[in-house]
């Protein structure tokens, strides 16, 4: 079987849809499909092109672990401005056709993947072109998720978009959402489509994420010996509301808590902001901000870290998402300081992995890494509770297997499988963080 996966994110880049598509397309590639993969050379997040890479007019072929991908110019944006954001989505959308049409035999199946918006109408029109099946993922609820984080307001442009996805979601053979929330709001859109709709969620690959002793001289740099120490790793950007962390660090300086740091790893559009916030409020000392690392130091992020964060800006749309990241905590047996409402924050109880805040809460946030903090032995019940919890509901592998038995049903034209809920205890569903 030939599929072609259009997605805006691969790796090297380490967000959540890179991370979720080269996990994905690695495992199909071993199975034996030949797997084609269209994207942008790698910037995310701040919109600098990787070292070992240009971005180039003309497509660039490379091979990564038996995955071949195609790289198109698009006009590089950081994850910032709205008019430049969508130049690099509509750019990418007209390169990536061009490469499919000129550099791509016909496949069995096309696969599109959102975000971006205009990433899912590229596979759309695709399709069209060569007359094959498309299977559509919905990682994100576009216009509502670029409202939700005031990237964009309602008005005639997202009027437009939302026809544009209404009929995104018609054209498509079959719908792949990464939650059951997501798939609610997609049928609330075109409920018709409820028989070609499948919940795939996000996992962790636990023979990456494995618990380790920390690795102190990771950190060394940053003084953070000794230290009780709350990760965030992931995009610093609007949809994150981190400035809730600048505001607890203040409190654990008012109450003296020279013992505990925040440390966050990672760029995007909040950070330069929420550094000289720290800094303005003299809690520079309490927040270390590393900076994008490569993803294979991930890992090793965790395994240093007494807890992580998980955070995410208050708001409806936002209690359908379930932030990958909570798996890969999961698997290195770190608890979970939960920062989102809704789907997420059922996994977490489930799972016993973590303590919850309110999102936007800063004394929420500050009373959890206390308690942490002081209470060692929650901690280690929190540790063992989450690994043994993913270990059981939410391995990659699994996971991308039935992802590869529905695409091989719609290419057949067979019934679409039906699976299991990870736990009958939690609500699904998922997206972009």
């Amino acid at each position: 079987m030939r599929i072609v996966f259009f997605t805006h994110y691969f790796s090297p880049e380490s967000n959540a849809p890179a991370n979720r598509t080269y996990e994905h397309c690695v495992r199909w590639a071993e199975q034996g499909v030949d797997v084609t993969v269209i994207t942008c050379v790698p910037n995310v997040p701040n919109g600098i092109v990787y070292d070992g890479y240009q971005n180039r007019l003309w497509p660039q072929k490379e091979t990564i672990d038996g995955i071949n991908v195609i790289r198109v110019w698009t006009m590089i944006a950081p994850n910032s401005g709205a008019i430049r954001r969508i130049l690099n989505y509509t750019s990418y959308f007209i390169s990536a056709i061009f490469a499919f049409l000129f550099f791509c035999r016909r496949p069995n199946l096309v696969v599109s993947t959102s975000p971006q918006f205009f990433c899912g109408w590229a596979g759309i029109v695709a399709s069209c072109l060569k007359w094959c099946p498309l299977v559509l993922e919905i990682r994100d609820i576009w216009p509502e998720s670029i409202i939700a984080v005031g990237a964009m307001r309602r008005g005639l442009m997202t009027r437009i978009l939302e026809v544009l996805e209404k009929w995104m979601y018609k054209s498509a053979t079959h719908i792949v959402a990464v939650g059951t929330g997501y798939k609610d709001a997609v049928l609330k859109k075109v409920p018709t489509r409820k028989n070609e709709i499948s919940v795939v969620t996000n996992g962790v690959d636990l023979n990456r994420f494995v618990p380790r002793p920390p690795n102190s001289a990771l950190f060394s740099q940053w003084d953070l010996k000794d230290k009780f120490l709350c990760s965030y790793v992931g995009t610093i950007g609007m949809a994150h509301d981190l400035r809730v962390v600048v505001e607890a660090a203040v409190l654990l300086k008012e109450k003296g808590r020279q013992d505990i740091r925040f440390c966050l790893v990672g760029d995007g559009a909040n950070r330069k902001r929420l550094e000289k916030e720290a800094d303005e409020k003299g809690v520079s000392e309490w927040i270390v901000f590393t900076g994008r690392l490569p993803k294979e130091k991930i890992s090793d992020v965790l395994s240093s870290s007494d807890a992580t964060l998980i955070h995410l800006k208050q708001c409806d749309l936002f209690t359908t998402v379930i932030p990958s990241k909570i798996f890969e905590s999961m698997a290195m047996a770190r608890p979970i300081v939960m920062g989102v409402d809704g789907e997420a924050r059922e996994i977490v109880r489930a799972s016993g992995s973590g303590v919850d805040m309110r999102p936007g809460n800063p004394y929420d946030l500050a009373n959890c890494v206390c308690d942490l903090a002081d209470h060692p032995e929650k901690m280690e019940q929190l540790s063992r509770s989450g690994r043994t919890f993913v270990s059981k509901n939410y391995t990659r592998d699994i996971l991308a297997g039935r992802y590869l038995q529905i695409m091989q049903a719609v290419v057949q034209r067979q019934p679409i499988p039906k699976f299991p809920q990870p736990s009958s205890s939690v609500a699904q569903s998922e997206v972009r963080a």
